[in-house]
């Protein structure tokens, strides 16, 4: 039996609408650049990350520092910040031994300010 909601995600037509097509296809990224996309929506995917990027936003800080204000060990933030560089969503600079992490540029804080406002409405 297929209830409402299955019956309005399913479309019955045989058309293919073929400028259609044509116009997104033009704009389309290549395969690599949609998985480096894919990947980087990843990273927001876990609770933890999120929490590190959500204080990120809010103040440079240390492993230690984000360690103590989330209740983790520095080992497990340090886990997380590494797939954090990786895709680019923060950054680190040394101050003598201390290391200290931002959020890697304007943007990062832009798709986060719009997640967290798109779930609070």
């Amino acid at each position: 039996m297929i209830n409402h909601a299955q019956e309005l995600d399913r479309c019955d037509c045989n058309i293919i609408h073929s400028d259609m097509i044509s116009a997104v296809r033009a704009q389309m990224p290549d395969d690599d650049t949609l998985l480096d996309l894919a990947d980087l929506f990843k990273m927001f995917a876990d609770s933890t990350r999120v929490r590190i990027l959500f204080a990120l936003l809010k103040s440079e800080l240390c492993v230690c520092d984000i360690a103590d204000l989330l209740g983790m060990t520095k080992s497990a933030v340090s886990h997380q910040l590494r797939g954090l560089r990786q895709t680019r969503l923060v950054k680190y600079r040394r101050e003598g031994k201390t290391v200290f992490y931002s959020l890697d540029d304007d943007h990062v804080g832009a798709i986060f300010a719009q997640g967290l406002q798109h779930v609070m409405e």
